[in-house]
């Protein structure tokens, strides 16, 4: 009796493989419920690079339109306003990794109980995932020390821009930040009011039909928020998540520590150290969390010989007694920025060390 079955290096199980590691790398990422295809996405996943050719995304911003109007009386003609637009530029790369494991008609695999196929595929899942988080945070918080692309979204860090980037105290530096110089609630209400009232505004995103923002911080910054002894704290945040309960299923709210004045609040071990001003090296005593509106960032992924953005590859050595794996990816991101202005990020800095 014949019966179908399909090989390792089958082009069909090769591509079953390819989908399953992209799908599975950006569900392991905790940036994820930021991802969307449309403008009031925080990540805002760029299309045009998964459809046909080419290394590069630009995409404009227009400007909202300034004039008075012309009321009775008055001609219009010859009073119109110009459309102020500006653009920004997303680039690609490849960025691949590789695992090699013994075979499964090997001695090695007969030991023990586990499939090293599956295990390789799984560690090549969390390696693309912390990734996908390390580029997005080194990226949004302006995080200049790291120069290696590979490890920024294919893509150089931009600092935050003038008037995008808060600190606690009075002292406007990353180095300047001393110890009583802790996260507290206030700030986000500053940094919501810098979204706000800056030119241009950053925009919310909708959940439930309304405004929204994000923000994200340390570990060591949600300590300090959490213990703060100040009247109106930690307590607000608790009282806000249980009002925000009927909305807690949008997965924004996924892992949240809470809502305080239409801002979520998340956390992540990736957010980035400070920088200092003058010299440039990581302020290992700062941390920078990160306010996130509408098109904080831009993602897109290329499309040559891969599912989603992935490609993965199998090759056998030494007579079939060792297999190579690797995740062969073709992605970029960015903090989007527009006229030289962050368009949808705040940068807030503040004291942030272990707590012992």
């Amino acid at each position: 009796m014949a019966s179908t079955k399909f090989s390792v290096s089958d082009a069909l199980a090769v591509k079953l493989w390819a989908k399953k590691l992209a799908a599975e790398a950006l569900k392991a990422t905790k940036i994820r419920p930021l991802i969307g295809t449309s403008s009031s996405s925080i990540i805002h996943r760029k299309m045009e690079t998964s459809k046909g050719a080419g290394d590069q995304v630009t995409f404009g911003l227009r400007m909202q339109l300034s004039g008075a109007g012309r009321t009775e009386g008055e001609t219009l003609e010859g009073h119109e306003e110009a459309l102020t637009t500006y653009s920004d530029s997303l680039l690609i790369n490849e960025l691949r990794w590789g695992v090699r494991v013994r075979s499964e008609n090997s001695i090695d695999q007969q030991r023990v109980t586990f499939d090293m196929r599956k295990e390789a595929k799984a560690g090549l899942v969390d390696w693309f995932a912390g990734r996908y988080s390390e580029a997005f945070f080194n990226q949004v918080c302006g995080y200049t020390v790291q120069s290696d692309t590979r490890y920024t979204g294919q893509n150089a860090v931009s600092a935050p821009a003038s008037g995008r980037h808060i600190w606690k105290g009075t002292t406007k530096t990353d180095e300047g930040q001393g110890t009583s110089d802790l996260f507290t609630i206030d700030l986000i209400d500053k940094a919501k009011e810098a979204a706000i009232t800056a030119d241009p505004p950053v925009r919310p995103i909708m959940i439930g039909g309304e405004e929204k923002y994000v923000i994200y911080l340390d570990p060591y910054q949600v300590t300090d928020l959490r213990t703060s002894t100040d009247t109106g704290q930690w307590l607000d945040i608790q009282k806000a998540a249980m009002q925000g309960g009927k909305i807690s299923k949008n997965p924004i709210y996924t892992g949240s520590l809470g809502e305080y004045n239409g801002v979520v609040i998340r956390m992540s071990h990736d957010v980035t150290q400070g920088v200092n001003s003058t010299t440039g090296v990581a302020e290992s005593n700062v941390r920078r969390a990160v306010f996130l509106g509408a098109q904080s960032a831009a993602y897109a992924v290329g499309n040559r010989g891969r599912v989603a953005g992935f490609e993965w590859i199998e090759e056998k050595f030494d007579y079939k007694k060792e297999i190579g794996i690797t995740g062969d990816s073709m992605w970029g991101m960015k903090k989007c920025q527009f006229n030289s202005t962050d368009f949808g990020t705040i940068v807030v800095s503040t004291y942030a060390v272990a707590h012992t």
